[in-house]
């Protein structure tokens, strides 16, 4: 599929509906709004407990969303025939939907002339489901992108309107790649609505060859383990940071590791042995390096400032 790349003008604006909950979603939003599309309502998932106090938070979308004057619903969910009813009444010609996280039943899908489309940020079929820019990273991926997606029942199987292809940098974590595929995916939904008010866009079926599921992160993946090579733990943290971070335990500690360097030599020593005085540990193959570490309870700090006060001798095994 051949991107679009040509500088937006606004060829005519739509009544759109748009559907988004997390901070990802809020770029998209912002563009729609500012382009001039008549946003007739905002849906996004209900106020959550949030923070130290666990008090009920809107949703960064439903922040964007109140302090622009756009009208937002938050239902708990869109099964209901009165809540399929209130959609459909916004008489949209479209749904932007991207990563509002409630399924969408038909009656939502095909409520408006053009459907629903989806911002993915992901080159689909890779990586469907509800972690792809984590699954992206922690696989090690070179490239990556944002796919826009004629939204069907399936999970994330819907016909590709149009596709933007971006590398991965090597040191790249999931929080950087979060933020870059976030700020490109507005102009793409713009070109995506102008090109369908042309009618010059042809929806491009998935290939049934390489699909993979990006499974949402759980806690087994926070676990580092030190049987596994040096270049894939590499890449487990950075898909798990700046946060939650990957974890080794050592005595009564859990320990987590947010940035780290490899190398591929061959450390004789037993998987997850300490090899140095600066923290280098043993995978298989492969040493990793620690570099930005958290204690329980502790700041985020550098290793050789976690060594100086909290000693993690070499021969010690993790």
């Amino acid at each position: 599929m051949v991107s679009i790349v040509a500088t937006i003008t606004l060829f005519n604006p739509m009544r759109i509906v748009f559907m988004g909950t997390p901070a990802f979603a809020v770029p998209t939003l912002k563009a729609l709004h500012e382009a001039g599309h008549d946003v007739a309502a905002v849906y996004t998932q209900p106020p959550r407990p949030a923070g130290r106090g666990q008090k009920d938070t809107p949703s960064p979308v439903h922040e964007y969303a109140l302090s622009h004057g756009l009208p937002v619903f938050s239902p708990e969910s869109l099964k209901s025939p009165e809540v399929q009813k209130q959609f459909a009444a916004h008489r949209a010609a479209v749904a932007v939907v991207a990563a509002y996280g409630l399924l969408l039943p038909k009656p939502i899908l095909q409520a408006y002339p053009l459907g629903c489309i989806n911002v993915h940020p992901s080159l689909l079929p890779r990586w469907r489901g509800a972690a792809p820019i984590q699954r992206t990273i922690m696989a090690g991926d070179r490239e990556t992108g944002i796919t826009i997606m004629q939204m069907d029942e399936g999970l994330d199987t819907g016909d590709m309107l149009m596709v933007e292809r971006y590398p991965i940098g090597v040191s790249m974590n999931s929080g950087a790649l979060h933020d870059m595929l976030a700020k490109k995916a507005g102009p793409l939904v713009l070109k995506t609505l102008e090109g369908l008010q042309k009618k010059n866009i042809t929806p491009v079926a998935q290939p049934h060859a390489g699909v993979e599921y990006a499974k949402k992160i759980s806690k087994d993946d926070y676990r580092i383990d030190w049987n596994r090579p040096a270049e894939m733990i590499y890449h487990q943290i950075l898909g798990l940071s700046p946060t939650p971070g990957g974890y080794f335990t050592y005595g009564s500690e859990t320990i987590k590791i947010f940035a780290a360097t490899y190398n591929t030599n061959s450390a004789k020593a037993a998987p997850g042995a300490v090899i140095d005085d600066t923290l280098g540990i043993a995978c298989n193959p492969g040493i990793l390096h620690p570099i930005l570490l958290q204690r329980p309870g502790k700041k985020r700090m550098a290793a050789n400032e976690l060594l100086r006060g909290f000693s993690i001798p070499a021969g010690t095994k993790l």
